[in-house]
């Protein structure tokens, strides 16, 4: 089938290689200049594991290329889908203007028939809106949602083995395009109207922010009565109703999504008067818990940071990526250094600069010279560094140990102090 893609970013990168290898002809549009060479160069701008050879695959078998303008890439598709960013705007809401733009500038190219998917996370009722904007131009292409539910870290095998697809439509017609679209992967399909469809999007990250907030509060409440998290925790995911995905203690959720579309649900539902005072909790005890690992690192060392040189592993919003957009290891690190703090981290993955913040190579680098050592993001090396290396590269004797990696005992043995979260 002629697809089309609009938008090289994370999501867009991913729909793209993996139709490519469900066996469709994809036309990737890309703006940025600097992307788009790195493209056609054989270069992946995010690190995602397997995508750069999905990449690969595509652009040997033909069916993937790349293109500057949108309209070129939009073509004779059949499906072009739409994957820009929605950044949050000032009061939360979810900013569509780069959709509308895209939408405004592919419209007079679309062929006749055509769908056109959103797959950008967009406020309720945008597929009608942005239906509207197609029809006043003459378009005849028909706007149906399609949201993503793309892991950062397992993104590739997400695509191909979905939990469900969901397809936001009041055409049958157009279902069953996006049914055919998606033949070769084995996942349910629900198809529902587009604002249904743009709840599920929402309502899921919004799900899943609260129990990883849940798990945090119960962290802390273990931590204070004295029992510990983890088996309280493992206690309760054992429950089949309950289950132990995101359900973690740890710094807080991050990411690129979780913190805008919370934020943008609540501005969602108060758009509508609703009131939606559970999600504003859970946002308020998130933002505590970043907090929080602050008073264990301040606590550590004896109630004052300033001066302290402080090794940090981690800066990644989670393990498996290079994304810091919302990390609760970078939102550590510039609380940390606010507070009179010199930060040197360490991390496998991430290559941006972070302001203030000393880049060492190594995780026994890191460790140098430090009074203490935070662990901030969840990467499976750190479970295997030497701590005897750590304790003798240390100056102070303190970890904080905000994802719960290493064992106490283990810590302890070797001379150092420990705190975990809920431990």
């Amino acid at each position: 089938m002629e697809t089309a893609v609009i938008g090289a970013g994370y999501v867009g990168l991913v729909q793209a290689a993996g139709l490519a290898a469900l066996g469709h002809r994809v036309r990737a549009g890309e703006r940025s200049a600097e992307r788009l060479a790195m493209l056609e160069a054989g270069e992946v701008p995010i690190y995602e594991p397997d995508l750069g050879r999905l990449i690969s695959d595509g652009v040997a078998s033909g069916l993937l290329t790349f293109h500057r303008e949108n309209t070129e890439a939009v073509g004779s598709a059949q499906v072009v889908f739409v994957a820009v960013p929605t950044p949050p705007s000032a009061d939360g809401s979810a900013d569509t203007s780069i959709v509308e733009v895209v939408v405004a500038e592919i419209g007079p190219a679309l062929v006749n028939g055509s769908l056109v998917v959103m797959k950008s996370t967009v406020p309720v009722g945008s597929a009608r809106r942005f239906q509207a904007a197609l029809d006043e131009v003459g378009a005849t292409a028909t706007v149906l949602s399609n949201p993503e539910f793309l892991r950062e870290g397992s993104a590739v095998a997400d695509f191909f083995h979905p939990d469900r697809i969901v397809v936001g439509t009041r055409s049958q017609d157009a279902a069953e395009v996006m049914i055919e679209l998606y033949r070769g992967l084995d996942a349910p399909v629900v198809v529902t109207d587009p604002i249904s469809s743009e709840m599920i999007k929402y309502g899921a990250n919004a799900y899943l922010a609260s129990r990883i907030t849940f798990a945090n509060a119960m962290a802390n409440l273990c931590e204070s009565v004295g029992a510990d998290a983890r088996d309280v925790l493992l206690g309760m995911g054992y429950d089949r109703r309950i289950g132990f995905h995101f359900f973690n203690p740890g710094p807080g959720y991050g990411g690129s999504c979780f913190p805008k579309d919370t934020r943008a649900l609540i501005a969602i539902a108060e758009s509508h008067g609703y009131d939606f005072s559970l999600l504003k909790g859970v946002i308020d005890v998130n933002e505590q818990q970043r907090a929080r690992m602050i008073d264990k690192a301040r606590d550590a060392l004896g109630g004052s940071l300033d001066g302290a040189v402080i090794g940090l592993w981690g800066l990644a919003f989670k393990a498996g990526t290079d994304d810091i957009r919302e990390s609760p290891a970078v939102d550590l690190a510039n609380r940390l250094v606010a507070e009179g703090a010199m930060v040197r981290a360490y991390d496998p993955k991430v290559v941006a600069e972070i302001a203030s913040v000393e880049r060492v190579p190594d995780a026994v680098s890191a460790a140098k010279e430090a009074d203490l050592l935070l662990i901030a993001t969840e990467w499976s090396e750190f479970r295997s560094v030497d701590l005897h290396q750590v304790r003798d590269a240390m100056r102070g004797s303190a970890i904080v140990d905000a994802r719960n990696m290493l064992d106490r005992k283990s810590v302890e043995r070797r001379g150092m102090t420990y705190s975990g979260v809920g431990r």
